[in-house]
């Protein structure tokens, strides 16, 4: 384990990191199930704040994962065997997502102990790993033992906060200090320790894997609204809207993700590594929310769900309207430059959610609300291909010349 070469040519993601990745299928699934639930039942808060947490602790360990992988991936028996330890911490975690749901619901306190007992797993082999690489590559010695120290102390938190036992108020106060924690060691490491060898070009494409697994959940979100409205009414104009707008809404959130070159500008920029990674969380969560807010939409057709037109309307506006403002908020992160151009998309966009609420409040039928709802990512993907890439691509040489050039 003396470090990847982070300029190496060709380098792709593993059969193991795509193994890996299937288990977050699970975890996204069983987070985005429980929310679409609580929801439809009109236990908003509660859906939420369930769905914070489960979502942070899923993405940030395939985060932590992902990037040692890129520095450290020897692909050696032991690793191996570590990452397999980390996938059974992953479908621990999955499995305790419903209870901490439910005991978030009931309101006296969380009941994260399944939650956690999985997520320790999967930390603590993670220290492992970084113990490791910390023994065999003295020359980053100090970064890896930041994150070992790190990741331990943090988990302690963790279980601390199991034993603690406290009510809901107090137990999120808790798990906002611990979260500090896990989220100063990469800063620690990156910043102040030397850093790790890192392949820019491959978490870039990370990244794009488990977007695109998040987005399965819209899939799954349209299939259940679709079987919503064919078994009940057959098929009709309403069913095929539903189609067009679930995997019209998929992909249009798929094309702006993947229009822009992130693995060339990580690979001139890497200090800004840690916040276009961390930001990603947001991302990761808003999508599978997006998919939530379908399933949501699938209770309202089936009239079993306890919200009116306009709040269904908006469990797939809001997350979607997250998803597009961190699209743009990490191109600016790379680019370095706020685009009036991307401004006047942004405002065109907002336009597009306030008429989907609009013929929300006029009564107009769920299947309509949500092919509005579709165009606010088409906005920018026809923007984009009809001037935003030439002006984009500008931006970006221009970018990358200045970066060359220092």
């Amino acid at each position: 384990m003396s470090g990847r070469d982070p300029h190496e040519s060709h380098r792709v993601a593993t059969p193991l990191e795509l193994l890996y990745d299937l288990t977050f299928v699970v975890a996204f699934g069983v987070a985005a199930s429980e929310l679409s639930h609580l929801l439809a039942e009109g236990h908003v808060g509660a859906g939420l704040a369930g769905f914070a947490f489960a979502t942070f602790a899923v993405c940030w360990a395939w985060v932590n994962f992902s990037w040692f992988a890129s520095a450290y991936d020897t692909d050696d028996w032991v690793y191996r065997a570590l990452t397999m330890v980390q996938m059974v911490g992953v479908i621990i975690l999955a499995l305790g997502i419903p209870q901490m749901y439910a005991s978030i619901e009931e309101g006296e306190h969380v009941d994260n102990q399944v939650m956690v007992a999985g997520y320790v797993v999967m930390r603590i082999a993670m220290v492992a790993q970084w113990l490791r690489a910390a023994r065999q590559d003295p020359a980053r010695r100090s970064a890896c033992m930041s994150y070992a120290t790190t990741v331990s102390v943090a988990q302690v938190l963790w279980v601390g906060i199991i034993v603690a036992h406290t009510s809901v108020a107090v137990t999120f106060v808790l798990v906002l200090l611990v979260t500090g924690v896990e989220l100063i060691g990469p800063i620690l490491a990156e910043t102040r320790k030397g850093g790790t060898p890192w392949h820019a070009h491959h978490i870039a494409e990370r990244h794009g894997l488990l977007t695109i697994i998040a987005l399965g959940e819209g899939v799954v979100g349209t299939v259940a609204s679709l079987s919503a409205g064919v078994g009940n009414q057959g098929w009709s104009v309403d069913a095929v809207l539903v189609v067009i707008a679930g995997t019209g809404l998929t992909f249009g959130m798929w094309w702006i993700y993947f229009a822009i070159p992130a693995g060339e500008l990580l690979h001139s920029r890497r200090s800004r590594a840690i916040p276009w990674g961390y930001l990603h969380i947001i991302l990761f969560a808003s999508i599978v929310a997006t998919g939530a807010g379908l399933h949501v939409a699938a209770y309202y057709i089936e009239h079993h769900s306890e919200l009116g037109s306009v709040a269904t309307v908006l469990t797939v506006a809001i997350p979607v309207a997250v998803y597009i403002a961190m699209v743009y908020v990490l191109v600016a992160i790379l680019v370095r430059m706020a685009d009036p151009f991307h401004i006047l998309l942004l405002g065109l966009t907002a336009l597009v959610f306030a008429v989907a609420i609009g013929l929300a409040i006029a009564g107009v039928s769920m299947a309509v609300c949500l092919v509005v709802v579709m165009l606010a990512p088409l906005v920018s993907v026809i923007g984009f291909e009809l001037v935003g890439h030439r002006h984009t691509s500008d931006a970006i040489a221009a970018r990358l010349a200045e970066e060359s050039a220092g």
